[in-house]
């Protein structure tokens, strides 16, 4: 996985998050949101407008979801090259507020075209403007500025669908959104990886190569709409014993390696993979905390020793960790 990541660390390194989303899996993800878009605002201000696939969706569907209007803003382009120089200090926006003609589809004459005195940041404040009159945000934002898109959304009080990478679990500005219930997983993508349209060098081998392409693992969807997933409970079907469920050397937790192996019958704290959250039902489970090594202060009730951060398992370093508790019914 390091080795298919390479360009991707290298990209956010550099401070390039220059990765285009596929229809295909933008589709997949905002047919379970339907219902949310009737009537509102959306706005993709992390997109190319010309050429994202982001506005693509939303122009094409604009009737069938009901929507109110469609805002697209970029960074430093003006251009209609997928892959902007970013080399303009001035950049444009679109508004397409729906077919006019008759013919369900966004003509150019249909899509108003408009200047930004700036270069387009989602951080200047005439963006910031257009945020306000948004009612969801929709995009794929820069990786190696997530936490502070994030925190923009929260002080705004947008809705939002968003992508990311799954690492952003455990940021320390990140995980108090997910244990607040603030922020929480969409439905992702298939086999938690995906293709982006890139001009990087992609390093994927060779049957899961695509050309112009550049294979990311771990990437998620970040939402804080209601979704039908979010209410489904986990089917538990093992029984505790201490042998199998080993406790940490210092934390008062329990070790679970995968989140099919969750006891049913255990009311104490545990510590699972990450990946848990896929399956997270904020009715049948809490979250109390995190391994230390993934934020200093989220230990809560795991009650780390203050000594080796990470969980340890007979002397082992186990990778990282949030604590759950089941909910008593």
């Amino acid at each position: 996985m390091a080795k298919k990541n390479a360009n991707l660390h290298k990209a956010k390194k550099a401070k390039k998050d220059e990765f285009y989303t596929q229809l295909s899996d933008i589709e997949r993800e905002l047919s379970h949101y339907k219902e949310h878009f009737r009537g509102k605002t959306v706005l993709c201000n992390c997109d190319d407008p010309r050429v994202s696939n982001f506005f693509h969706y939303f122009a094409y569907n604009f009737e069938h979801l009901g929507l109110k209007k469609l805002i697209t803003t970029c960074y430093k382009n003006q251009d209609i090259d997928l892959f902007s120089m970013n080399s303009s200090e001035q950049a444009v926006y679109l508004i397409y507020e729906g077919d006019i003609d008759g013919d369900r589809v966004p003509s150019p004459d249909e899509i108003g075209v408009h200047p930004l005195k700036g270069d387009g940041d989602f951080r200047s404040q005439e963006c910031i403007e257009l945020l306000k009159e948004a009612d969801i945000v929709v995009t794929n934002p820069p990786f190696s500025l997530f936490r502070e898109y994030v925190a923009q959304l929260i002080e705004y009080d947008k809705k939002f669908i968003i992508i990311g990478h799954q690492n952003a679990i455990t940021y320390k500005e990140i995980f108090p959104l997910i244990r607040d219930n603030k922020l929480w997983l969409g439905y992702g993508f298939k086999g938690g990886a995906t293709h982006f349209i890139s001009k990087y060098e992609d390093t994927a081998t060779a049957s899961n190569h695509k050309e112009g392409m550049i294979r990311v693992s771990g990437v998620v969807w970040f939402t804080n709409l209601d979704i039908g997933k979010r209410h489904e409970n986990l089917i538990l079907y093992k029984h505790y014993s201490p042998e199998e469920y080993p406790k940490y050397e210092n934390y008062n937790a329990i070790e679970i390696s995968k989140t099919a192996d969750i006891p049913c019958d255990y009311d104490g704290v545990m510590g699972v993979p990450i990946t848990f959250l896929d399956k997270y039902n904020p009715e049948q489970f809490e979250l109390v905390g995190m391994a230390e090594d993934n934020g200093k202060g989220f230990s809560f009730e795991a009650n780390w020793d203050g000594k080796n951060p990470h969980c340890v398992i007979n002397g082992r370093n186990m990778f990282k960790r949030i604590f759950i508790r089941r909910i008593k019914k």
